[in-house]
């Protein structure tokens, strides 16, 4: 039976298997472990969902609880995935972050038919600074 538990107190090495075994691997620091801890621990939102004692799914979010949840992360194990996870991870995100407060994020390519399928409207005015650019003025 599946289980969502909120909190960030979580084993580095399952986290990692998770972004490893989910689509979200690819794009995240997984090799960069202090990186990585710093990622989840500084999160003020984390909800993740267990099948029994395996985690197979995290939402990974900064919020205010008031205006905006800044949906940092959202991953599943492939084996686990178009089973309602992901949409029930937003959904406890949602209930946390509190009634008035709306949820931002920024997809992958290949999850953009998901979003608008769960409800989400897309936004075109993102502006986005990499760390590897400076800021200019």
């Amino acid at each position: 039976m599946m289980s969502y538990k909120v909190g960030n107190k979580l084993k580095l090495d399952e986290v990692i298997g998770l972004y490893k075994d989910s689509t979200l691997g690819k794009r995240r620091p997984v090799k960069d472990r202090k990186r990585f801890l710093k990622m989840i621990k500084n999160a003020n939102l984390v909800v993740t969902a267990w099948d029994n004692k395996k985690i197979v799914g995290i939402a990974r979010a900064v919020s205010d609880f008031s205006y905006v949840t800044y949906l940092s992360d959202l991953a599943v194990r492939k084996a686990y995935q178009k089973k309602g996870i992901g949409k029930m991870l937003i959904k406890k995100i949602r209930q946390k972050s509190g009634p008035k407060t709306k949820i931002v994020l920024l997809a992958a390519p290949a999850s953009k038919k998901y979003y608008p399928h769960i409800g989400f409207e897309q936004h075109n005015s993102v502006w986005l600074l990499k760390p590897d650019k400076k800021l200019k003025g």
